[in-house]
């Protein structure tokens, strides 16, 4: 069943479950008020009969004159009420009837005590409209002449007489229940197509993001729960695009690393397919043979740098790695550094200081934590030239803090966005293989620091160098840290 048959179905039960409720009380209620008149208005009737006779009372009992009687029963017949009179014996006196008209044994030694009786006969009502059988109710009211019982006033009237208002209060709710689904047939109608019209609107736009189209917006006003869920939409939609942005953007940078380094792959095995062949055919001189065999060696170290680097950042992503942490001073592997990669820093004309205590208690894998600055480092050579490259580590409360500060040329706030991902280069224009570049350093220095518990920033701008900050917390108290 479509949503808008739903709703227009919900409401009519509604409609119709209220009416009937409140039709239901307020009939009760008129059927009530109905018997109760009536029983009041019979009982007044008695009574005044009853002040009668005790006044033409002798001996104790009744009497009252019958034309007075005929003339009271002819004036009462008109309001469909009828008269029967019974005697101290329990004897009906009027009307005169042959046969011997008595109370029942219970009823009369009830009246006896001076208590009224309201009689209702019950009636089939097969219908909700009107009776179907002709039934009675009436009074028995005793009249007393002290504690002693002279007549029963027995007065009754049918009862279709007293449920003539019933029916003209059942009628009307019958018309009001029809007359109220055909308006809410009506307004439930307007009020399913304007809701399900929205969410119809939600269900194009989501389809148009299902094929692939991420500019989808939907207008809304923020006044109920259906504003609420097209603006969680459009959240939605955004994040979609974003995520969809950056996933291209990781494929074409993905992209653009495999062509560097199928570029940067090529270079090495042509020279060293070339020397191999010179060797063979003995092409080249004695002399040259060591300068040779060298050279293949540092092409061959650049190949297999490139193969490691890809297969350490899996096993790195994959949590394939195990960390073995420990307590020691990073220090000396800072002064370390400083001297393997000292190398590489006077080809680029750079600067290179440590500046740290002698004492710089760490808690860390040491060979990750070794790779980790390494990475950073090659990362500031790579892109600084004629500069400076400071290494700093100092203590703080409960955390080791180490950075790596150059002068070079910097990124903007969009390359810091991505600068932790995989394959991602600053500068490719200016980025150089042959030194470490691979546009993954930085993804493995990320993603070791995380499975250390730590935390890595960057703050850089153009033109001014950047400074990359690691932190290493100590035993126990990573989980403390906001990241």
């Amino acid at each position: 069943m479509k949503l808008i048959y739903q709703n227009m179905l919900g409401f009519l039960l509604i409609i119709v479950t209220t009416i009937s409720i409140i039709g239901y009380s307020e009939i009760g209620y008129a059927r009530n008020q109905a018997y109760m008149q009536n029983y009041q208005r019979m009982e007044g009737y008695a009574e005044s009969l009853g002040d009668l006779a005790e006044a033409d009372g002798k001996n104790g009992t009744a009497l009252l004159n019958n034309n007075f009687l005929n003339q009271l029963e002819f004036v009462l017949h008109g309001e469909d009420v009828h008269l029967r009179i019974f005697n101290d014996k329990n004897e009906q006196i009027y009307p005169k009837v042959n046969a011997k008209v008595q109370l029942s044994k219970n009823v009369f030694a009830t009246l006896k005590t001076g208590q009224e009786i309201r009689i209702q006969n019950n009636h089939n009502e097969q219908s909700p409209i009107r009776s179907t059988k002709d039934a009675y109710t009436g009074v028995l009211v005793p009249w007393m002449n002290g504690k002693n019982l002279v007549g029963v006033a027995w007065i009754s009237s049918r009862v279709t007489h007293v449920e003539r208002p019933i029916y003209m209060a059942k009628r009307n709710l019958l018309r009001a229940l029809l007359m109220t689904v055909a308006v809410g047939l009506i307004l439930s109608f307007i009020i399913s197509y304007y809701s399900t019209k929205r969410i119809k609107r939600l269900s194009r736009a989501t389809q148009k993001v299902a094929s692939g189209n991420f500019n989808v917006q939907i207008q809304h006003k923020d006044s109920d729960e259906i504003d609420q869920l097209a603006e969680n939409f459009n959240k939605m939609v955004q994040a979609l695009k974003q995520s969809n942005e950056e996933v291209k953007a990781q494929e074409k940078r993905r992209d653009q690393f495999m062509a560097d380094a199928a570029h940067e792959m090529r270079t090495p095995l042509t020279t060293i397919n070339g020397i191999l062949e010179g060797l063979q055919y003995d092409a080249i001189p004695e002399e040259s043979k060591p300068k040779s065999i060298a050279l293949m060696q540092r092409e061959t170290k650049r190949l297999i740098r490139l193969v490691n680097e890809n297969l350490d950042y899996e096993k790195i992503r994959n949590n394939q790695i195990n960390l073995i942490k420990t307590n020691f001073n990073a220090t000396p592997i800072l002064q370390d550094l400083k001297s393997q990669l000292s190398q590489n820093a006077e080809k680029a004309n750079d600067e290179l200081e440590v500046i740290a205590p002698d004492d710089l208690p760490i808690y860390a894998d040491r060979d990750r934590f070794t790779q980790v600055m390494v990475n950073l480092v090659q990362n500031a050579i790579q892109f600084t030239h004629d500069g400076k490259i400071e290494i700093k580590g100092e203590r703080m409360v409960h955390a080791t803090v180490l950075s790596v500060k150059d002068n070079g040329i910097g990124m903007s706030k969009d390359q810091i966005k991505y600068i932790f991902e995989r394959f991602f280069k600053a500068d490719p224009s200016r980025a150089r293989m042959g030194t470490g570049e691979s546009g993954l350093g930085l993804a493995i220095v990320s993603s070791l620091i995380k499975q250390h518990g730590g935390k890595v920033t960057v703050e850089s701008e153009p033109g001014k160098g950047s400074t990359f900050t690691v932190v290493f917390y100590d035993k126990g108290f990573e989980q403390f840290v906001e990241k």
